[in-house]
């Protein structure tokens, strides 16, 4: 079986989209989500993001970590849902997107996609975890630790981030864990551990939104505010009628097909 795909990148974030309006693709066979996810076996991604109908919303959005396990959401992969779901017909450019964290509502702009988020939840404010410095927690769709850092290109990411993600303070689920350093102009750097992808990434936008509203709840910057991911590309995170935004690109980088029950 051909299964058709289109590679997406949101900030850098990139992603395998597939078109599941249908409902056939093999979403049980965790193996395959992983060997296609792999990038060294096969196409390779942070993520693996399916379209499927919804009965409450315009389009549901199922979303895989590379190593097949499903998520709550995704805020860039989110973005690239919006934009590819648009560019096939299937929404109008207001749209709303069923997840496991909730909904979701998604604005397609000229260059730009623009997310309205659920509610952050479970706040936890000047943890130990582990590490010299306190850190501080917030759900954003999903989990994250933010650590402010002086020095943010030499930090050790990995191993710090890894410490962070297997902390017995955020176990079982683990969480993912940002580093981040607020600049003279009141702007923010990060750099993100992610867990399912088990290294660091070059953006993630709930983790972007986590360390906006840290920093904001802390007294380190305000909305809005603009965070400068580690691939190079920028964020903005803001706040309208009390609900969270988060505004990037969504790209497309190539379209193809992968063979199922075959090798990759």
């Amino acid at each position: 079986m051909k299964i058709p795909f289109t590679k997406m990148h949101g900030a850098g974030n990139d992603f395998i989209l597939i078109d599941d309006r249908s409902l056939t693709f093999p979403i049980a066979d965790q193996t395959f989500l992983a060997r296609i996810g792999s990038r060294r076996t096969g196409i390779g991604c942070d993520g693996i993001i399916l379209l499927q109908p919804s009965a409450g919303a315009d389009l549901r959005m199922r979303f895989f970590n590379p190593d097949g396990n499903e998520q709550e959401m995704c805020g860039n992969g989110a973005r690239c849902f919006a934009r590819l779901a648009f560019s096939l017909a299937a929404v109008p450019k207001k749209m709303e997107i069923e997840t496991l964290a909730g909904g979701i509502h998604a604005e397609v702009l000229d260059d730009q996609v623009r997310l309205v988020l659920t509610e952050p939840t479970d706040w936890r404010m000047g943890l130990d975890g582990g590490l010299e410095r306190p850190v501080d927690f917030v759900n954003t769709g999903v989990p994250h630790v933010v650590v402010r850092v002086a020095d943010l290109k030499n930090m050790n990411v990995g191993e710090l981030g890894k410490r962070l993600r297997e902390h017995e303070k955020f176990a079982p689920e683990g969480t993912n864990a940002n580093f981040v350093k607020v600049e003279e102009d009141g702007t923010l750097s990060i750099r993100t551990y992610e867990r399912g992808v088990e290294a660091e990434t070059l953006a993630c936008g709930t983790g972007a939104v986590a360390a906006a509203l840290v920093a904001a709840r802390n007294g380190w910057s305000g909305l809005p505010v603009t965070v400068h991911c580690a691939g190079g590309y920028d964020l903005g995170i803001d706040s309208s009628d009390g609900k969270t935004t988060l505004t990037g690109d969504a790209e497309v980088v190539f379209e193809g097909e992968m063979g199922y029950g075959n090798r990759i």
